[in-house]
């Protein structure tokens, strides 16, 4: 019953789902542990790619081509995605859970550190429980409602005593890095309200293919700059979107099935470690105590929030 029950949550078919324990194994933890480097080190990509080749083609090129990869990969293992079916489903979960928070982070990243956007990230939690109150009738309790203040509080605090100087782009990025995690929140839904019998490895595919064509049109508004046809550029690019999109959701959703959702969304807990490792050492980005309190106050916050109440599923990226 209890694993019928996390598969009804998750999205995943009972046989699927009931293939693997769900316990935290030894290659759980590795899985976990190397998909919380993964995303963290995406920071760092869209952190040094949008400068130099625009927002817009950051975010789609990471898109198509983890698209691709990952619909080669259902041909090669003879994965069935429905796609007549489901297509709906992957360009609405594409544009929510892909294109806008990408370009949003990724516009961000012209005037923000990457370890700060990565911290931002672990609010995506906190949203999905307050958006599956509005609209999947779960109980917000008081406990929830702690978390999401502590959130808020970890936000203002890490914003106002980072050392960023107010300028109306600092404005906007700050406002797009909350946004982004909105938008994982509100994706979350989608797929518990409307999208919850779709298999969760066709929605990986078909919603980062789907999100990098709806998304596509926007490179004629702002299209890459010159920079982005080097030879150099365009490997940083491929290796950023087979490894952070293509073998990361690859590993995201087989931890779906090892370990249920809600374990598997402790990655959310990692990422900003692991990104201010990386902004450190990649980037020489500086980490602040500002910014270590407003991780600790926001992570607490999710925590509150996360283990709390029922399970339940939300979408997450990086």
């Amino acid at each position: 019953m209890e694993c019928a029950l996390e598969a009804a949550r998750s999205g995943l078919s009972g046989d699927v789902s009931c293939r693997y324990p769900l316990r935290m194994t030894a290659i759980s933890v590795l899985l976990l542990l190397v998909l919380s480097a993964i995303w963290g080190s995406s920071f760092i990509f869209i952190r040094y790619l949008a400068p130099l080749i625009g927002p817009v083609a950051t975010a789609d090129f990471r898109m198509l081509l983890a698209g691709i990869a990952l619909v080669l990969f259902f041909f090669a293992t003879r994965f069935t995605a429905d796609w007549k079916k489901n297509w709906k489903h992957f360009l609405i979960i594409g544009i929510a859970n892909s294109a806008l928070p990408f370009v949003l982070y990724s516009a961000a990243a012209l005037v923000l550190p990457a370890s700060m956007e990565a911290i931002f990230n672990s609010l995506s939690p906190m949203f999905g429980a307050l958006f599956a109150s509005i609209w999947l009738d779960e109980r917000l309790s008081m406990r929830k409602v702690a978390g999401l203040a502590l959130g808020i509080a970890g936000v203002v605090t890490m914003s106002s005593l980072a050392g960023l100087v107010m300028s109306l782009s600092t404005i906007a990025a700050l406002i797009a890095c909350v946004l982004a995690p909105m938008c994982y929140g509100l994706a979350g839904v989608y797929v518990k309200k409307r999208a919850a019998g779709t298999k969760p490895m066709a929605i990986a595919g078909g919603s980062q293919l789907m999100g990098g064509l709806a998304l596509l049109p926007f490179l004629f508004i702002s299209p890459p700059a010159p920079a982005a046809f080097s030879p150099a550029i365009i490997g940083i690019v491929v290796a950023f979107a087979l490894v952070c999109s293509g073998i990361a959701y690859l590993i995201y959703y087989r931890l779906i099935a090892d370990i249920g959702p809600t374990r598997a969304l402790t990655v959310t807990f990692l990422i900003p470690v692991f990104a201010m490792g990386w902004g450190f050492l990649l980037l020489r980005e500086t980490i602040s105590w500002s910014m270590i309190l407003g991780a600790a106050i926001i992570l607490a916050g999710t925590y509150l929030v996360a283990t709390s109440g029922r399970k339940r599923v939300q979408t997450a990226g990086g």
